[in-house]
């Protein structure tokens, strides 16, 4: 048992995970998960899309998936519903009742929200009285993508981003994406500015000013790289954020009709691309159409692996992530996430790439 995440009284500390598209959330829990230590974890992903890519990376790194040829059965859990907020009844709770059959199993929880998700309805969920006796909110950690707010993406403040729409026509969009990142750094315990290397000390400051204004003191910011942290100071901190969850303001606190009309997403398959042709469409499509986030798998011709490629605006980033599976077909499959998109207009300048 490890006391110094599970409290004395029993309960199972769950860690809320929670930050906008292209934040690092995946990438911090890779860390937490290959550096546990023995610390038995269950993980909840949550997916906006069709496409389970959170969750197929997550079990790249040996949860839920193959061990020594055994299976990790029950461990990894994906709600693919899109915003966990809107599917706490429907998907969330019978997740939580199996992990409380097994209690004795697990010494935390760590649960990965969509990035386009409201963290407080999913904390207000632990008050249950079902959910309650065996579960509490150890912390939610939102995690910021550093270089985003210092360009005036997601900033934390209106008219930060007006000045930003204002540079850049692709930037306008009308939906509030600064309430749900307001509402995100509202219901956090811990932030975690996230990619401190690819920006400068003066544009770090600037963004730890501008989170630390929508924060209480007592709130701690800390800097990351790759979501790389202490687990000591990721985990155990014993907030309990469901007792004072509904203290915390948040722009949608009175919408009962809460939904994510304003964004849409859809995948696209296909077959083996060249690598430099996909990332070229890609980064000019983003320049095209609102896309706020594309991520996915690519097969490359001749090679042995698969490539992870992920997208946030105009950043791309893409590694080989793990060989091909014996048996598993070698397929290209992309998820575009993002505001009045042209499907068709995606998919067409997309498929002449797996002719």
């Amino acid at each position: 048992m490890n006391q110094d995440i599970r409290p004395a009284l029993g309960k199972i500390p769950a860690t809320v995970v929670t930050g906008f598209l292209g934040s690092g959330k995946t990438t911090l829990l890779r860390h937490v998960l290959g550096n546990a230590e023995g610390r038995r974890i269950a993980v909840i992903v949550n997916e906006f899309g069709e496409l389970g890519i959170d969750g197929d990376i997550l079990k790249a790194c040996g949860i839920g998936c193959e061990d020594e040829g055994g299976e990790q059965a029950g461990q990894l859990y994906e709600l693919a519903n899109g915003c966990m907020c809107c599917t706490v009844q429907e998907e969330f709770f019978p997740v939580m009742q199996q992990l409380a059959a097994r209690r004795h199993e697990i010494d935390a929880v760590l649960i990965e929200t969509s990035g386009l998700a409201l963290p407080k309805p999913l904390v207000q969920a632990f008050q249950w009285p079902e959910i309650a006796g065996t579960f509490t909110v150890d912390a939610v950690v939102t995690v910021v993508d550093t270089p985003a707010a210092a360009a005036g993406q997601f900033a934390a403040h209106p008219e930060a981003v007006d000045a930003q729409r204002r540079a850049d026509p692709n930037l306008d969009h009308e939906s509030p994406l600064h309430e749900l990142f307001e509402d995100q750094l509202g219901a956090a315990d811990l932030v975690v500015l996230n990619k401190c290397d690819l920006v400068q000390e003066a544009a770090l400051a600037q963004v730890e000013a501008l989170v630390r204004a929508e924060l209480p003191s007592e709130v701690k910011v800390v800097h990351a790289t790759e979501g790389r942290l202490p687990l000591d100071v990721l985990l155990g901190l014993q907030r309990a954020a469901e007792t004072t969850i509904d203290e915390r303001a948040s722009h949608h606190d009175h919408d009962e009709d809460h939904d994510h009309d304003e964004f849409q997403s859809f995948d696209v398959a296909l077959p083996q691309v060249e690598r430099e042709a996909l990332i070229a469409t890609l980064q000019q499509l983003v320049t095209e159409q609102s896309i706020l986030r594309i991520k996915g798998f690519a097969a490359l011709p001749g090679k042995p692996m698969r490539l992870l490629v992920q997208g946030v605006g105009a950043r791309f980033s893409h590694h080989f992530d793990r060989p091909w599976r014996a048996g598993e077909e070698r397929q290209t499959r992309l998820v575009f996430i993002g505001q009045g998109l042209d499907e068709a207009a995606v998919r067409a300048a997309l498929a002449p790439l797996g002719a």
